[in-house]
């Protein structure tokens, strides 16, 4: 018995050795685990000039491979190139710092211009969202002087080169009012695209506002090309008196009164990213 006793308990010492053993290389897994998290920290360097509100990354690869990108004063031309928080990154030999994004939908009034600034000194839209942010925002697209709509701003340099790219195909909806009614063979003829200034032009959807004096159109189109809507009447001998944006890329004007800001919510957010 006793003999069996030492045997079970060689065993189970046994047993218990090779138990401290086998969580030996759990505790040098550590150092391991540590590792990863800190190369997290690291983004590679065209998402980082994206994130500062330059461009889209696929542009910045384009600068960075001619050599107008710099980190801790060394030109980088080199692809997947990563960077680190406290590395001090150049664009045109100017410091970059990646910001929150920040996105801010604007009920654009009339007689302000789409410009950062204006020389001649005229009213501009980044006065109506000047207090939004602290950060640098910048709008997406365009709406001239006398349309009046939605408008969006951000600091997210891919987000905005998506919805302004025609092959995403970001739906626009106008309501216009026209100097006379609108026939209805032009109506048709507008629906159905045809060609302007050498360009073929595609509308989504065309129709009298219901219940409205047939001056009131609604017209949905995902073309980006300058003052599209106003071009499109004009070529059939209207001139727009009004012109509208009430939905644009999904956003609506919704408890937003005319000259008003908002921040878009996450949900909204994600929304634009997923087109």
């Amino acid at each position: 018995m006793n003999k069996k006793s030492s045997s079970r308990g060689r065993q189970n010492q046994s047993y218990k050795s090779g138990g401290k053993e086998k969580n030996k290389p759990k505790n040098k897994k550590k150092p391991v685990r540590h590792s990863v998290t800190k190369k997290t920290d690291e983004i590679r360097l065209n998402k980082y000039i994206s994130n500062a509100g330059i461009c889209s990354r696929r542009e910045a690869d384009m600068h960075i491979k001619t050599g107008s990108v710099s980190v801790n004063g060394k030109v980088i031309t080199q692809m997947g190139y990563k960077v680190k928080p406290s590395d001090e990154v150049r664009f045109d030999n100017v410091v970059i710092n990646p910001e929150p994004k920040r996105y801010v939908l604007l009920n654009k009034p009339k007689n302000f211009i789409t410009t950062m600034d204006d020389e001649r000194g005229r009213k501009t839209v980044m006065h109506l969202v000047g207090n939004a942010c602290k950060e640098r925002i910048y709008p997406v697209g365009r709406l001239d002087r006398d349309t009046t709509g939605l408008l969006l701003f951000t600091n997210d340099g891919e987000l905005a080169k998506k919805l302004t790219h025609p092959k995403h195909n970001v739906k626009k909806l106008y309501r216009l009012s026209l100097d006379q009614k609108l026939e209805a063979q032009h109506l048709h003829q507008i629906s159905q695209n045809f060609e302007l200034d050498g360009k073929m032009v595609y509308v989504d959807d065309i129709s009298y506002i219901e219940n409205q004096p047939k001056t009131e159109i609604g017209i949905e189109i995902h073309s980006g090309r300058n003052r599209i809507v106003r071009r499109i009447f004009e070529h059939f001998g209207y001139k727009v008196i009004k012109l509208d944006r009430v939905i644009f890329a999904g956003l609506t004007k919704k408890n937003l009164s005319r000259g008003n800001y908002r921040k878009l919510t996450k949900q909204e957010v994600a929304y634009l990213k997923m087109i």
